[in-house]
């Protein structure tokens, strides 16, 4: 984004590349799901744009966003609820955008918004004047991340799952797709908001940047891919896709984290229909009862016909070595 464009609206600065289109138009291209804001698609054509934010127009709309019943919820009592995340959904929105008007926000609402209702719906209860009592997001992910969540319900559960967050305590494996071939390690660096371009990232000046632990472990490779799992030992923002493609093995379908620091972004042919990361796992201590909860997800359809496509295409005469198949057992913990 030029720095001029810094605090424009989306569509203004669409009018300013486009300059045949009308306002209207404009507004429409926006609306239809064809543009995209630093990999996210963004249906808001009065978004203010920020200096590291990348814009993208789409040739095609891209598919609507996920709705109440794509929502599954796991588990739920009056302290906690589990559920599986769809992709195209984002957990809770951004500081600057709670003010909104509930038009707006309507636009593209957020996991923690729709959850109230959904959870009234799935008691079999009348939904009662006024809004239903608001869960709260513990942590986070990434609007094309999917998998299992947990929110509290309540003040109390809050505190204590986020101090289980806090302290590294949880069990959380996630699954991903990566370029190239990794091998087992485990990924030690020291995180930073800004690495020079804006972009998250690792540093090595002492004593600078929040400390970062990703166990790595290949489960099966995929011809020139590899299906992993990843075991956070802490967990920052964009942690795994930061490692991984630190590391030389950018997600597949990544879209920010794809290039290192001032160099071009590394080409991915792998037809990835989103970035192919997948909380598969999630493992805590219920916050008011001290009992061991552990959920598994496997992956969405998406991502499993992606992984089959990829392992038909490595299995086809000529692809290469054949496929290395998964492990049983190994490691669990998070």
């Amino acid at each position: 984004m030029l720095p001029a464009q810094v605090g424009q609206t989306l569509a203004a600065t669409l009018r300013q590349w486009l300059p045949g289109q009308t306002w209207n138009a404009i507004r429409k291209l926006i609306r239809s799901r064809r543009v995209m804001l630093s990999g996210n698609v963004c249906v808001d054509p009065a978004r203010r744009l920020k200096l590291q934010d990348v814009v993208t127009i789409l040739a095609h709309p891209t598919a609507p966003p996920p709705r109440p019943q794509d929502v599954r919820i796991r588990y739920a009592d009056a302290h906690v609820v589990v559920v599986e995340k769809p992709a195209g959904i984002t957990t809770t929105r951004h500081k600057e955008e709670r003010d909104w008007p509930a038009r707006r926000k309507q636009l593209q609402p957020t996991l923690d918004e729709m959850l109230p209702a959904i959870l009234v719906r799935m008691a079999g209860r009348r939904r009662k004047k006024g809004r239903p009592p608001r869960v709260h997001a513990v942590h986070r992910l990434d609007r094309e991340t999917s998998g299992l969540m947990v929110f509290a319900r309540t003040r109390k559960a809050r505190h204590a799952l986020m101090e289980q967050f806090r302290r590294h305590s949880t069990h959380r494996r996630y699954v991903a797709v990566v370029q190239g071939h990794i091998e087992a390690r485990t990924i030690e660096t020291y995180l930073v908001r800004d690495r020079g371009d804006g972009r998250r990232g690792s540093t090595t000046q002492p004593g600078v940047g929040k400390r970062a632990v990703t166990h790595v472990r290949p489960l099966e490779y995929l011809g020139p891919y590899t299906l992993v799992e990843c075991r956070l030992e802490t967990g920052r923002t964009h942690q795994i896709r930061i490692h991984l493609a630190e590391a030389g093995h950018p997600v597949c379908g990544e879209k920010v984290y794809n290039k290192p620091l001032h160099s071009p972004p590394m080409p991915d042919a792998s037809g990835a229909p989103r970035i192919a990361l997948h909380a598969a796992e999630l493992g805590f201590q219920h916050p008011l009862t001290g009992e061991t909860m552990h959920f598994e997800m496997p992956l969405p359809q998406d991502l499993a016909e992606f992984v089959d496509r990829l392992r038909r295409q490595a299995s086809s005469p000529g692809a290469g070595p054949t496929p290395r198949k998964r492990r049983k057992g190994g490691p669990t913990g998070g």
